[in-house]
């Protein structure tokens, strides 16, 4: 059984293809961007639970519009605080031929993660400082679980979508930007880098929780940071898109 936060259907930006998006609830994370606050309490209360063959049923509707390359996306929230329910899932997901991907900060790293991503299609990482100690300021963490995840994803050779969040005055620092593209320079699993601008779009939701937003007063980039980032991360990394 999986706690689920929501579910979106016919989801075009959570990995290849069309997807079946299934956002869990709970995250060890409290990024200051974070545009889905909602889905971060891990409250045995909050979600609902979904049985293996509820999914397998909503994923088996969907079929027809996968085509090749559609399928699966476990996403949060952090899919990896429900490893022992994934491990259980996706099997069964694989064995029906459809393509299994997850959406993780990376900041879990345990032998039961490991055999998640062994069994996983596709990860999608979302690196969101590699400065330790602005990650720590950023989302509360550190991204020492986050590297070793890449590493190991590195080392199985298969593939990996990167993801970063451009947030002015905090992850925009130049000299951080490059150490970030440098770091995965070498890495040849790494099918796509996606730049995600900051937004606000999710700023009304800490009002309805009754949360201060970390980030009051942040603007949102400009085309040139942009732009800035774009060129560094593509002289060193494929596939570098502005998402």
């Amino acid at each position: 059984m999986l706690r689920v936060h929501s579910i979106e259907t016919f989801g075009a930006n959570e990995g290849p293809g069309i997807r079946l998006v299934v956002f869990l609830q709970g995250c060890p994370l409290q990024c200051l961007y974070c545009h889905n606050p909602d889905t971060q309490p891990c409250d045995p209360a909050m979600g609902r639970l979904y049985s293996n063959e509820q999914i397998l049923e909503l994923l088996e509707k969907e079929r027809p519009y996968f085509i090749r390359k559609g399928g699966l996306t476990v996403s949060g929230g952090e899919p990896t605080l429900q490893t022992p329910g994934l491990l259980e899932l996706f099997p069964l997901v694989r064995e029906r031929g459809f393509h299994a991907a997850i959406d993780t900060n990376g900041v879990i790293y345990n032998p039961q993660v490991n055999a998640l991503y062994d069994m996983t299609d596709l990860i999608i990482l979302d690196v969101k400082h590699i400065d330790d100690t602005w990650h720590r300021k950023l989302t509360g963490g550190t991204n020492h679980g986050v590297l070793r995840n890449a590493e190991y994803r590195e080392k199985s050779g298969k593939p990996m979508w990167l993801r970063y969040v451009l947030v002015p005055g905090w992850t925009d620092q130049l000299e951080f930007l490059e150490q970030w593209a440098q770091h995965f320079a070498g890495y040849t699993t790494v099918e796509r880098v996606e730049i995600l601008p900051y937004h606000t779009l999710g700023v009304h939701k800490y009002a309805a929780l009754g949360r201060p937003y970390g980030l009051e007063g942040v603007a949102q980039p400009s085309r040139h940071r942009i732009e800035q980032a774009r060129r560094i991360f593509a002289a060193h990394l494929p596939n570098v898109i502005v998402a």
